[in-house]
């Protein structure tokens, strides 16, 4: 049997990315790199690059050339790396805690010269700290010392597996701080599973926040835009004003909104698909209330939803504007055809006054041109009978007497035969 050339690629994708295993107690340094345009549209091969060159500073191997995922050891450090649709990550894992809790020192297996060179910016950053888990006070202790009251989080998981906590701050140094307390007996790979959803979380929020920036830039210019339009629907209905003009004025602001739908669709789209992401990992939690604080998900309703709804409400505005615009091209394209059918109309109701002329002029002429011919068709014909006329003693005068009904009737004949043959 023949099989699909992607069969075994897209049944491998499913198990591309798996949970690393992590001891505890263990430090977890995590950070996402971004290119700050076009990052979907990024040239790959600098991120596969950029992660060679750290890995050739440890002599580790390197991954399959266009891999999308690698895990391998760098030192005393396990590595993972992931490229994703805009960003690129690290999570680097080593055994054993700082005496200080989130040293800086421990992001520093990230050199300082190779983040310089590398081919993006820092979206985010986090030092994951897992220890075992103690009594509740105890690391309820412990979470007043490390974290900011008003902004943690903390929670039970996984059925009681673990406590993780976090206030989503950035510290001194720079990073996101996030402590995972483990109850004994929990395997590695569920350990992995919970500091893996911190990083999943922590990444997809910064990026989803990147189209709250996006909404909260756009709105004064949607602002604008929108008393313009507001005002050119109020001209609409005016009486003596210029259509065509106003048309043209209309299609400028169509055309500012299409282009600021075209630069906006992508980030508003891939928004809410983070959004959507977030909500997912923080769900899979199953999250029960530690010590009465507040939960990851009660703080992404309070602090994160907040945003997305702005995020949301933006493009359904642009959206209503372009709609509204286009509306109003159609009723001013209609006003504007309906101009034109009537001057059209008094347009052809003046060629066919000036036709009509044209007709009375051209059978004046006819008629002139009939007794313009006669005379002439009469002295011929006078001309050329005289001589008979005096054989048989006519007057010359008389003879033009006879001939002209004769001849006036046969130019008339001649004339109307043509006029109707033409």
């Amino acid at each position: 049997m023949e099989d699909h050339p992607l069969r075994y690629e897209l049944a491998n994708e499913m198990h591309a990315r798996p949970f690393m295993a992590v001891d505890v107690p263990s430090t977890v340094v995590f950070l996402a790199l971004k290119r700050p345009g076009n990052a979907a549209g990024r040239d790959r091969d600098a991120d596969m690059a950029h992660l060679c060159a750290l890995l050739d500073r440890h002599g580790a191997p390197h991954p399959k050339p266009g891999a999308t995922h690698f895990v391998g050891q760098i030192g005393r450090h396990w590595l993972k790396w992931e490229s994703h649709t805009e960003v690129v990550t690290y999570t680097a894992f080593h055994e054993g805690l700082s005496t200080r809790a989130f040293d800086p020192v421990d992001f520093e297996v990230f050199p300082e010269d190779w983040l310089a060179e590398a081919p993006g910016m820092r979206l985010s950053s986090a030092l994951i700290r897992v220890d075992r888990m103690g009594d509740d006070a105890e690391m309820s202790a412990r979470l007043a010392e490390w974290f900011v009251p008003e902004c943690l989080a903390a929670s039970r998981v996984l059925d009681d597996a673990a406590v993780m906590a976090g206030d989503f701050r950035i510290d001194p140094a720079g990073h996101a701080r996030f402590a995972v307390f483990v109850r004994e007996g929990v395997g590695q790979r569920r350990v992995g599973r919970i500091v893996q959803r911190l990083c999943e979380i922590e990444t997809y929020k910064a990026l989803s926040l990147l189209g709250f920036a996006r909404a909260r830039q756009l709105s004064p210019e949607l602002a604008r835009v929108g008393a313009s339009l507001t005002w050119l629907v109020d001209e609409m209905g005016e009486q003596g004003q210029d259509a065509d003009a106003t048309l043209r004025e209309l299609l400028g602001i169509s055309g500012e909104l299409e282009k600021v739908s075209a630069q906006t669709s992508f980030r508003f789209s891939a928004t809410g698909a983070y959004e959507q992401l977030v909500h997912e990992r923080v769900e899979v939690m199953r999250e029960d209330r530690f010590e009465g604080r507040q939960t990851f998900a009660e703080f992404m309703l309070r602090r994160f939803d907040p945003a997305m709804r702005t995020v949301k409400a933006t493009e359904a505005r642009l959206t209503a504007m372009l709609a509204r615009a286009e509306r109003a091209g159609e009723l001013l394209r209609t006003r504007v055809d309906v101009e034109r059918s009537a001057q059209n109309q008094a347009l052809l109701e003046s060629m066919d006054r000036r036709a009509d002329l044209q007709l009375r002029l051209q059978r004046t002429v006819e008629g002139l041109s009939v007794v313009a011919i006669s005379y002439y068709a009469i002295n011929l014909v006078s001309y050329g009978l005289y001589p008979l006329a005096k054989l048989a003693g006519i007057e010359k005068t008389m003879l033009t007497a006879m001939a002209t009904p004769v001849v006036v009737l046969i130019v008339w004949w001649v004339v109307r035969r043509i006029r109707k043959a033409h």
